[in-house]
């Protein structure tokens, strides 16, 4: 029998709620977020700057961070360096067309990333090898490397300087924790620059 859709989107919320609930509780990933946006900060006030990188829905959770950063959060400041490198369409298809898709990431942070700067790389699984080539390339660099993924994707903690836990193995969920968890990262890196300037 099919479930009416006023029921699935109840469903979904309530697993939401649920994901959202055990993240606000788990001092694990807390510990991490604050670790993160501690290094942001760090790097932002270096005049170093953050790179993205992300699949799919992680591609687009990379594009609003980098929005977060470069524009606003919620108040009124100087712009910061934050590049999303999922949104070269020209760099994307080059690269993949050149190189394999694997290195479309790896080759922009050999191009673009100094030392001191930010990579932040988001899978929910911890295993896209685009991703892990990234982090590779960054570490390479000199880059701080940051992870945001899954219940599962702990191996990808061996290429990070911090990674970060999403307590859940369902897509969906890792990627509603990761965003919500990434505007909270964004608030403490406004607030400390925003301190900066009294």
């Amino acid at each position: 029998m099919t479930r009416a859709p006023d029921d699935l989107i109840s469903s979904h919320l309530a697993r939401s709620h649920a994901a959202m609930e055990r993240a606000a509780q788990d001092a694990a990933m807390l510990a991490s977020a604050g670790r993160i946006a501690a290094t942001i900060i760090a790097a932002l006030r270096g005049g170093h700057k953050l790179l993205i990188v992300g699949n799919g829905g992680s591609a687009a959770d990379a594009q609003h961070i980098a929005a977060e950063i470069v524009g606003r959060y919620k108040q009124e400041r100087p712009a910061y360096a934050a590049i999303a490198l999922t949104t070269d369409t020209s760099a994307l298809t080059a690269i993949g067309n050149d190189y394999g898709f694997d290195h479309v990431f790896a080759r922009q942070v050999e191009g673009l990333g100094t030392p001191g700067d930010v990579l932040l790389a988001i899978s929910t699984s911890g295993r896209s090898p685009s991703i892990l080539n990234a982090l590779r390339k960054g570490r390479e660099r000199g880059l701080v490397t940051v992870g945001f993924t899954g219940a599962k994707g702990l191996a990808m903690g061996e290429l990070c300087d911090e990674l970060l836990v999403a307590p859940s193995d369902d897509t969906p969920l890792i990627q509603q924790i990761h965003l919500a968890t990434a505007h909270g990262i964004c608030e403490a890196v406004e607030a400390a620059l925003m301190q900066d300037k009294t």
